[in-house]
């Protein structure tokens, strides 16, 4: 028997809603990742979604005295990358089968879109959340991401650190960084986020998600080291912004915007006087 196109139209027609049936049978059979409740149709949530995420603690120092191991094996203190430099600190791990290496990835990007190599004016600061982990995962690591990056001599500025459970919570929640194990993944379950610290240790910037705008990341190096790194360019740049809670980036401030403004019409008019007064004054002569 022939089918007519009338009979193909509503064939076409009647897919999605074959889908819909069989996708609403599977849930309510258990099936699938709907459940029925009296309110109807509910995603349900994995229930350690309400333990994992940042709590922004700005201004607070971190324990520069917190020990860990690096990736050659020796025990150190997180105060030997704090000195003069800024930080820039990741908490991740290195075996990580999902995000942490997307954050890796992306933070290689931008760190290879930024003119300062890293070492240079600034620390780069990675901690394993898992204690499971080791120099030699922390070493496997720094070598990939160093060969990645592929500036020459950069290997200074780079530190990738494991340690305890204990310093590791401590470090975590200092910084506002909460993370679960998840046993089901068997992965733990956390947020992609960055930090700039000042050289006391001090948490200036916090740097969500996995793509960072590379000036952004320069503005916030500037301003965790006090003004002490970037050029005159950086430093006006960031008088005219400031940092938006809501928005979690920098934001045009306008007051400072006015200042500026006001400040360049004086230097306009004090120039122009000049000249006219100095005109003036030659023509007299």
């Amino acid at each position: 028997m022939k089918v007519g196109h009338f009979g193909k139209i509503m064939f076409f027609k009647l897919i999605p809603i074959l889908c819909f049936v069989t996708s609403m049978a599977f849930a309510i059979g258990g099936k699938g990742p709907l459940e029925m409740s009296k309110s109807g149709l509910k995603n349900e949530k994995p229930r350690y979604l309400d333990d994992i995420g940042i709590e922004e603690h700005l201004g607070e120092k971190i324990d520069l005295g917190l020990e860990f191991k690096n990736s050659e094996g020796k025990s150190v203190k997180l105060k030997n990358y704090f000195a003069e430099k800024p930080v820039f600190l990741m908490l991740a791990y290195y075996n990580c089968p999902t995000l942490c290496s997307l954050h890796f990835s992306s933070l290689m990007k931008s760190f290879r879109g930024f003119d300062w190599d890293i070492g240079d004016k600034f620390e780069f600061v990675a901690v394993s959340i898992d204690p499971r982990e080791g120099p030699k995962d922390s070493k496997a690591a720094k070598e990939l991401y160093m060969s990645e990056y592929n500036r020459p001599g950069a290997e200074k500025g780079w530190h990738f650190l494991t340690g305890s459970e204990e310093n590791i919570k401590k470090l975590a929640s200092q910084v506002g960084f909460k993370y679960v194990w998840d046993s089901n993944m068997e992965q733990y379950a956390h947020a992609a986020v960055a930090y700039a610290l000042t050289p006391a240790g001090a948490i200036s910037y916090y740097h969500y998600g996995l793509n960072i705008d590379p000036q952004v990341m320069r503005l916030s190096l500037v301003e965790a080291s006090e003004n002490k790194i970037g050029n005159i360019v950086d430093r006006l740049v960031l008088f005219c912004l400031q940092y938006d809670p809501d928005k979690k980036t920098y934001a045009f401030y306008a007051y400072n915007i006015m200042r500026v403004a006001a400040t360049l019409a004086a230097l306009v008019l004090i120039f122009f006087l000049a000249r006219f007064w100095l005109r003036e004054r030659n023509n007299e002569v």
